[in-house]
């Protein structure tokens, strides 16, 4: 069918149900003149008489019969499409929460967490201060220590440790050091370079994920978690686990919230995605 559009085949449908102009012109809001004009063409795109025309209004050729059957199953493909797309948006959300170093790994074992078959939506949120869960911030929250106060539901997960790391081919006559802005440093790791009062600092950055980049670019030594440090074959560690900077790992959740099934479900996936990982958050799986 030649330069027949989508629209043109509901406008006859409308024309072919309604049984003239004016009635599909009631239908769509168009003029009748108009709808008769567009009607004209698209017999002209597919060479076929598709109407009678008479004095008391449009009736179906042949063909417009044939035609008609086939933009009803195209009709019926299009609402199911629809209500399939609608389906979608019915879907229960999950909102999780994380540093940006654990958002990362998340992200690169997602399988763990979340499929395309699981009955839920998910909203991943880079959260590097704490989740307030008053205000509904987030529905799970991974966090670096226990929450002190509020209405919370938590599960304590692993260690995590940190040490300095450099890029496999870093000069070992290389003083430089690469660490995090004073602007944007929250946590002990994030502020432990720049504390070290005689580590020549040439350069900073404002994201754990340039500081990351630029430490395996070879800017500088710099200090990450060993669970992203050890798990990339380009960065090496300049030094043993900084013990000041380990904390332990959190899971928490709104305790109205942790019932629903879709909350339990992550919450109980990301305990076993850090579980199996016990070893490289706690730094015991450096490579030699």
């Amino acid at each position: 069918m030649k330069d027949a559009s989508w629209d043109d085949l509901q406008l006859f449908y409308h024309v072919a149900t309604a049984g003239g102009l004016s009635a599909a012109a009631a239908q769509t809001g168009l003029s009748a003149p108009t709808i008769g004009r567009r009607m004209l063409a698209l017999e002209r795109a597919t060479g076929r008489a598709l109407f009678t025309r008479g004095p008391t209004g449009y009736g179906l050729a042949k063909d417009g019969t044939a035609l008609l059957e086939r933009v009803r199953l195209m009709q019926e493909a299009a609402q199911s499409i629809s209500d399939w797309r609608g389906e979608v948006l019915t879907l229960p959300i999950v909102s999780m929460a994380a540093d940006s170093w654990t958002s990362r790994f998340i992200a690169d074992h997602l399988a763990k967490v979340w499929t395309p078959k699981d009955r839920f939506r998910m909203c991943y949120k880079t959260c590097d201060t704490s989740v307030d869960f008053t205000y509904r911030e987030a529905h799970v929250a991974v966090r670096h220590r226990r929450p002190e106060s509020g209405n919370v539901a938590i599960r304590r997960s692993v260690s995590v440790a940190h040490t300095v790391y450099q890029a496999a081919g870093f000069g070992g006559d290389n003083c430089n050091w690469i660490s995090l802005g004073t602007d944007i440093a929250i946590t002990p790791a994030d502020k432990w370079t720049f504390e070290q009062p005689d580590y020549w600092i040439t350069g900073w950055t404002n994201t754990p994920h340039m500081l990351f980049h630029l430490i395996r670019g070879g800017a500088g030594r710099g200090v990450l978690p060993c669970f992203i440090g050890d798990a990339d074959p380009g960065l090496t560690r300049a030094g043993p686990i900084i013990e000041p900077l380990t904390y332990e790992m959190w899971i928490t959740a709104h305790d109205d919230e942790r019932q629903r099934p879709e909350v339990r479900a992550v919450i109980d996936r990301l305990a076993a995605l850090f579980g199996e990982n016990e070893d490289l958050f706690a730094g015991r799986e450096s490579r030699p």
